[in-house]
């Protein structure tokens, strides 16, 4: 299993994915809570491999993780216009209702934060870069 993290100062995007790219696991976390989640998720899931983010205070989260983890293995992805995909995916799973759907994609917002979605995204831009080369 793969878990992704999507690194914030104020948030943070977490998702366990398999292989087989089936989701076991998303949210959104403080990102003080952060440290003790990831913690919570090694110990609940065969996690090989974390794939992160290398945006946003990426080079201080993962020296955190790594002091915190040394067991655990971290690559970085490039995660821009990640959270535009995940805007736009957020509206595939959770599907407008009523006026909302009037109103064009490009103009709509989420009613919550996605960087849960970023982190899913995260590890499907690891594994199709293994794919691909």
């Amino acid at each position: 299993m793969l878990l992704g993290f999507d690194p914030g100062k104020q948030k943070c995007g977490v998702a366990v994915m398999g292989l087989d790219r089936k989701l076991h696991f998303q949210s959104v976390i403080p990102s003080l809570d952060a440290i003790t989640k990831v913690g919570n998720l090694l110990d609940s899931y065969p996690i090989s491999l974390m794939i992160m983010g290398d945006q946003t205070a990426s080079k201080q989260w993962k020296a955190e993780l790594q002091s915190t983890f040394p067991d655990l293995r971290i690559i970085t992805v490039d995660e821009r216009f990640s959270s535009e995909e995940a805007r736009q995916r957020f509206w595939q799973i959770y599907p407008a209702k009523g006026l909302m759907k009037l109103i064009p994609l490009g103009m709509r917002s989420p009613d919550r934060p996605v960087d849960d979605i970023v982190a899913a995204i995260l590890i499907e831009r690891y594994l199709s870069r293994l794919i691909s080369s």
